[in-house]
């Protein structure tokens, strides 16, 4: 795919396979804004239609302070109802489209994600963040609730009773709590490192077959949402659209010339 331009988004390639995407509105901590929502939206759209060599994506925000400190309230101050209301209509169909997208989505969490931010984090594959960092859904705090799928992707992550201990108190939480919780998969020491880690690992997804990967997430992601036997069905529906592929022969062939496969995502 040819890389767009966004205001609020830089789009950085590592490799030939893998996008790094940062929240750049750091002046106001990253905040979600109706741009940046629709920046999100036009993204996510575009990579789902049209992957192209992309075979893995890393979501970071601009800095160490925040990574996104939720929806911007400066710009919602004195919104009318049906203003908020087409506001966070955008703001749904973007998170859709990330929980859509084909192609593997890590979070690299190097500064505070509340709200919208950690829900926008949650919305990914999974998450490396940072020690120093703190993340919360606060907005029982103010007078609305969770709604960027975090009562659901929470819920899913860490469990009924966990998440609503967090969403009903709005306490902050730590990394290291949300690596024990299942929230996340990594803490670590140095924020500035959380986005080298995350590189590293989509460094190595990107390595594996494309196609492999991408059934493999969905039949995870969707296999999760049916019963065992029902899961297990469609588990095998995505693995029969593998076998007749030029990756799987030459996966095979490149283990039986002892080579590293050339994986071409046909």
């Amino acid at each position: 795919m040819n890389l767009p331009s966004y205001s609020t988004l830089e789009l950085q390639r590592h490799g030939e396979h893998v996008l790094l995407v940062t929240l750049d509105r750091p002046e106001a901590l990253n905040a979600l804004n109706t741009q940046m929502g629709a920046d999100l939206h036009d993204l996510f759209l575009r990579i789902t239609a049209e992957p192209g060599p992309l075979r893995c994506l890393v979501l970071t925000g601009a800095g160490i302070k925040a990574f996104c400190s939720g929806g911007d309230l400066k710009e919602r101050d004195g919104m009318t109802q049906a203003q908020w209301q087409a506001q966070h209509e955008l703001f749904e169909r973007a998170f859709v489209a990330m929980l859509e997208c084909p192609v593997p989505v890590i979070a690299a969490v190097s500064g505070h994600a509340y709200g919208g931010g950690l829900e926008m984090a949650l919305c990914c594959d999974f998450i490396y963040a940072a020690r120093t960092a703190r993340f919360a859904l606060p907005e029982a705090k103010l007078g609305i609730m969770p709604g960027g799928c975090g009562t659901q992707n929470l819920a899913r992550a860490v469990g009924e009773r966990r998440a609503k201990e967090l969403v009903l108190t709005g306490r902050p939480f730590t990394a290291d709590e949300g690596v024990a919780w299942g929230a996340f998969n990594l803490a670590c020491d140095d924020a500035a490192s959380v986005r080298d880690h995350a590189l590293a690992t989509a460094q190595a997804i990107a390595g594996n077959a494309p196609l492999s990967v991408r059934q493999a997430k969905k039949s995870i992601h969707y296999g999760l949402q049916m019963d065992l036997l029902t899961g297990y069905r469609f588990e095998i529906e995505a693995y029969n659209r593998l076998v007749d592929t030029e990756d799987r022969r030459e996966g095979v062939r490149a283990f039986n010339e002892k080579r590293k496969p050339q994986f071409q995502g046909r």
